[in-house]
């Protein structure tokens, strides 16, 4: 399947690797691909995200901020603020028991000598929904704005992180029909 993606999105999922690896994650999440989009200069995902003010350092705080939270997004949070829980006063006091971070899904972990960090069950649908993307579209290639619509198509933490910014399934779609 690699075959198909383009200089650009094999660099994104490259750099994706590469940033779990620094991170020391346990696995390669949907959010190491969108931050490994973000390392990319001037692609068609690229200039979406930049047109939303999605910057590394702006996706990496709002990652951050989800995995604080258990990974549980921003709507679920809105949803129980509505039923009179407090959310971040929870996480406080789980963290205040437990040491920050406490909730925090993905693990960290040794790294033996040589050993490459495995992809996530949810990272390999958003690189197996990049060759969707590109059959519905009637395109050969998959670039990293493939790879930003099947982030979103998947969802998870990295499409909650990306619909906080605007940026949504259908607005990439429409950018790129536009394009």
């Amino acid at each position: 399947m690699f075959e198909r993606f383009s200089k650009a999105a094999r660099n994104a999922v490259r750099d994706g690797v590469q940033i779990a690896e620094r991170d020391r994650a346990a696995r390669v999440e949907a959010e190491h691909l969108l931050l490994g989009i973000l390392a990319q200069d001037r692609t068609p995902g690229t200039g979406i995200l930049a047109r939303h003010a999605v910057t590394t350092a702006a996706a990496r705080e709002a990652i951050d901020a989800a995995r604080r939270r258990g990974g549980l997004s921003t709507a679920d949070a809105e949803a129980l603020t509505g039923l009179g829980i407090d959310v971040d006063a929870v996480v406080a006091a789980v963290e205040h028991s437990h040491g920050a971070g406490a909730l925090a899904a993905a693990g960290r972990r040794g790294r033996p000598f040589g050993w490459r960090v495995p992809l996530s069950p949810e990272c390999k649908r958003v690189l197996q929904r990049c060759l969707v993307e590109v059959v519905e579209r009637g395109e050969n290639t998959i670039g990293d704005e493939h790879l930003l619509l099947a982030i979103l198509r998947t969802g998870g933490t990295a499409a909650d992180v990306l619909t906080g910014f605007g940026v949504t399934y259908e607005v990439v779609r429409d950018s790129l029909t536009r394009a």
